[in-house]
């Protein structure tokens, strides 16, 4: 019998729990996954076959790390570029997605603008570096309200502020503290509602799609995804086929995940795009019979894609800092999926696990 994965390594860049539960879902075809991060006790650590220690620009390490496994990828946009480089000169074709798109994917312009370039429409936005750029880019648009980030390291609202002009004192201070930063200013637009789209691909092109999501955040953190949406035939059509540009623009390998605003008239902006699994495809382990994180394991390691299909409507509740208090009163409640990532403290704005509530589609 002829095995795909007998005997092959994946090695993961980072160790956080998109690493964990891309490791569980390797398990699940006998692929042994390796952890590369500077962190102890991480808990992508906790279900991995070994875990390399070590800074991202440890090159000796780096070298150890590409010989032991046969394809790479990673868990998060921020490992440095050059980490990418490094490995690609030790193994050609190896690792997944490239560092083109992780690349567009760190800077908030270079998003944008290639984003543009394929032709798919995002909010207004600008890069600036004073009050006076923002001032008159103000005038220009003809709003008071809009949104400041850095280009680069912002995720879940740290490093970006809503502003309006009447809060001076504030924006002085967000640039005082961003000052060793690029700096981009996006119009902000009235929406409905914030989905989220994610494809794997692999290297055959063979694709599968998760979503559209209904995503509702607190604290600028996402709080719940739901699925199915409840947006229109026409959004769903429309997000799904943005998805698809973006992924074969790039030629993906691996999974991409796509953010959107939907406004009014069903008018469609993307806001922001991440080269891996995601935090609303979580649901996909309990209500998919293959989620995102095994067709993310399955496009790098050039295998098949399997189907996305939902065999249940789910939603899901990220517990957040002290939310993990509460996840007694979840454990024995019917259809209720309890996933805790191993982390020993629980801090505010963390994400210590999370919660699927499915609900099975009646085929009748």
């Amino acid at each position: 019998m002829n095995n795909l994965t007998h005997g092959l390594t994946l090695g993961i860049l980072g160790g956080g729990q998109l690493g964990r539960m891309s490791a569980m879902a390797a398990a699940r075809l006998g692929i042994s996954v390796i952890i590369f991060c500077p962190e102890e006790n991480t808990p992508a650590s906790h279900v991995a076959s070994e875990t390399i220690v070590a800074p991202y620009d440890d090159k000796d390490a780096l070298k150890i790390f590409s010989e032991k496994t046969d394809v790479i990828s990673y868990e998060f946009e921020n490992i440095p570029v050059e980490t990418i480089e490094y490995i690609e000169t030790l193994k050609k074709n190896s690792v997944f997605p490239d560092k083109a798109l992780l690349n567009v994917s760190q800077d908030r312009i270079k998003e944008k603008t290639f984003i543009n370039t394929s032709g798919i429409e995002t909010t207004r936005w600008k890069a600036v570096s004073d009050i006076n750029d923002i001032q008159d880019t103000l005038k220009e648009w003809q709003t008071n309200t809009f949104i400041l980030k850095t280009t680069r390291d912002g995720y879940d609202g740290k490093g970006q502020g809503k502003f309006d002009t009447q809060d001076i004192d504030n924006i002085s201070a967000f640039l005082n503290e961003t000052q060793e930063h690029t700096l981009i200013m996006e119009e902000l637009v009235d929406f409905t509602c914030e989905l989220s789209i994610i494809i794997a691909r692999n290297t055959s092109g063979e694709t599968a799609i998760y979503g559209p999501m209904l995503n509702e955040h607190k604290n600028r953190i996402l709080h719940t995804t739901t699925v199915p949406a409840g947006v229109t035939q026409d959004v769903e059509d429309k997000a799904i086929q943005i998805a698809n540009t973006i992924a074969t623009s790039v030629n993906l390998v691996g999974v991409l995940t796509v953010e959107l605003f939907i406004c009014p008239n069903d008018r469609i902006l993307v806001n922001e795009i991440a080269p891996r699994t995601h935090n609303s495809g979580h649901w996909s382990i309990d209500a998919c019979a293959v989620s995102q994180f095994e067709n993310h394991v399955r496009s790098v390691c050039g295998l098949p894609v399997g189907s996305s299909e939902r065999h249940s409507d789910a939603r899901m509740l990220n517990l957040i800092g002290d939310d993990i208090n509460n996840i007694d009163q979840h454990m024995g409640t019917p259809h209720t999926c309890v996933h805790l990532y191993g982390k020993k403290e629980a801090r505010t704005g963390r994400k210590m696990g999370h919660i699927n509530f499915i609900k099975p589609i009646s085929k009748s």
